[in-house]
């Protein structure tokens, strides 16, 4: 009887392309699907200190919704390092002039925060249209 833990192998990773269409969904949920795919959470071979994770491209990020009072409510804070350095952007205006950049910050939060996160969301690319750029990687429709 073997009682081993399976690992996955770096030469065993197949890696998929997906799709997320963002229109009309709430930011958040798009965001932990995104971040599920990214990790490889969804595939039986997951494993919590290897990126075994696939490609996700999310279009349409700039019709994404915020639910209740969120849009009026949500901060986006950064901070320069100098003194009085803080800005601080409302969620209306984030998802008017960089909705890209909304989307992003919610699935960075969600990564793991060391040299394994970086590496992850570097396969991520979002598309504030419903036009992308990588049509030869032949990606699959995510639904959810």
């Amino acid at each position: 009887m073997n009682n081993t833990t399976y690992s996955i192998k770096k030469e065993d990773i197949q890696r998929k392309w997906y799709i997320i269409d963002a229109e009309g969904k709430p930011l958040g949920r798009v965001a932990t699907e995104a971040a599920k795919l990214l990790r490889g959470k969804h595939k039986p071979t997951f494993s919590p200190n290897i990126d075994a994770g696939d490609h996700v491209i999310i279009i349409n990020a700039a019709k994404v919704v915020l639910t209740g009072h969120k849009l009026d409510q949500k901060v986006y804070k950064h901070h320069s390092g100098y003194i009085g350095g803080m800005k601080e952007t409302p969620a209306r205006v984030m998802l008017q002039n960089n909705p890209n950049k909304a989307l992003m910050l919610a699935i960075k939060g969600m990564l793991p925060k060391n040299s394994l996160g970086r590496q992850t969301i570097k396969k991520l690319r979002i598309y504030a249209g419903s036009e992308h750029e990588n049509e030869a990687q032949k990606p699959e429709v995510w639904k959810f």
